[in-house]
């Protein structure tokens, strides 16, 4: 069966992008996508001769989106492939004339749904010229609803990420959905005595929550912090990433963007992982570490409380803030001293669940299903 995936943008390799290059290798399929970065593509090791531009867009919002949203909304591959995958948000117009397909649903656009007024509230007024761009943005996602809804009457099935967005999906989109988890290639994950730091993993961008990080480690100055934290170049990541730099404190170090060689040893030597996103959508890093046999503090919400396994595989908190992560670092760390194999096999045990050869399994069963 010839299969094509369409994502959104990959000029920035982030979890749902190495989901849907691991999909491509293991079903042999073809991505149809916007911008790329096929260098950043071959240092995490994939190929890129499966890839294909439909056309270059701009790198600042909206207009990121919207260029992206037209081009596959007139996307006519015709009867080139069997099977369509749409595995973006701003790429699902592409189902309006390709089908068969499914809906790998990583969230309802979130700046439309869950997210609107976060964005509305602290994005929006900064990133552009005052507050008459909140009523514009308003307008913005109002049209834009009515277009995500209409083209999405084309979309066959879905299939969401996690149990989070099947429940976004069922409350923004009045669509049901089943649930297939992103794969993790946990056999390239292993086990290092920690090296004395703990590891952070995520785009620099808002509503991951970094600077919650880096405020919290400067309270614990004793501790240390390593910040794998890949940004676009748009003037919203721009702004975020340099907010971020100019907070950090001393014992924690930012690095922008590592290949995967680099990134697993990164996992292999850490104390512990430290993940903060706003209600999460599913979090394949957390998912990473375990498979590295290392801890993982979060937030208790979101994807993060169907892969972390509090007490077991790490630490969940309810509301967190600067404080209480600060001191869930420090309670963690104590343990990690006392026994630095504490966490490893319930940890590595929770990964398998997760793990590539499940994903494919169950992605080919639901193709078979909707042809």
């Amino acid at each position: 069966m010839k299969i094509a995936i369409f994502h959104n943008y990959l000029d920035n390799i982030g979890g749902a992008e190495i989901v849907d290059l691991i999909l491509a290798k293991e079903l042999k399929a073809d991505i149809y996508t916007t911008n790329i970065d096929r260098e950043k593509i071959k240092k995490m090791g994939f190929e890129t001769d499966n890839i294909f531009s439909i056309g270059t867009i701009p790198i600042n919002a909206p207009q990121k989106q919207e260029f992206a949203y037209w081009r596959f909304r007139n996307l006519n591959l015709g009867k080139k492939y069997d099977f369509y995958i749409i595995a973006g948000d701003w790429a699902m117009s592409g189902a309006v004339h390709n089908k068969p397909n499914i809906w790998y649903v990583y969230s309802p656009i979130r700046e439309l749904y869950d997210l609107n007024k976060y964005i509305r509230e602290n994005i929006v007024p900064g990133a552009y010229l005052g507050d008459i761009n909140k009523y514009i943005f308003d307008i913005w996602v109002l049209y834009r609803k009515f277009l995500n809804k209409k083209d999405l009457k084309h979309v066959q099935k879905l299939v969401c990420i996690s149990k989070n967005v099947q429940a976004r999906a069922k409350k923004f989109l009045n669509r049901s959905a089943e649930v297939i988890y992103p794969p993790t290639e946990t056999k390239k994950y292993f086990f290092e005595k920690n090296e004395g730091y703990w590891l952070s993993v995520n785009r620099l961008i808002d509503h991951k929550r970094v600077d919650l990080q880096l405020k919290a480690f400067s309270k614990i100055p004793e501790e240390r912090l390593i910040v794998v934290g890949s940004y676009e170049k748009s003037e919203h990541f721009q702004k975020y990433a340099e907010y971020c730099k100019n907070i950090c404190p001393r014992n924690v170090e930012i690095r922008s963007w590592v290949e995967d060689r680099e990134l697993i040893g990164l996992y292999a030597g850490c104390k512990g992982f430290i993940t903060t996103a706003i209600d999460e959508d599913y979090g394949m890093t957390p998912v990473e570490a375990m498979a590295s046999g290392k801890p993982v503090i979060a937030p208790d919400e979101g994807g993060y409380k169907e892969t972390v396994i509090d007490g077991k595989t790490g630490i969940l908190i309810n509301g967190i803030n600067e404080e209480n992560l600060a001191k869930a670092i420090k309670n963690l760390s104590s343990e990690i001293d006392r026994d630095p194999f504490a966490y490893k096999n319930a940890c590595q045990e929770q990964a398998k669940k997760f793990d590539t050869d499940s994903f494919i399994k169950k992605m080919k069963e639901t193709l078979s299903q909707t042809i």
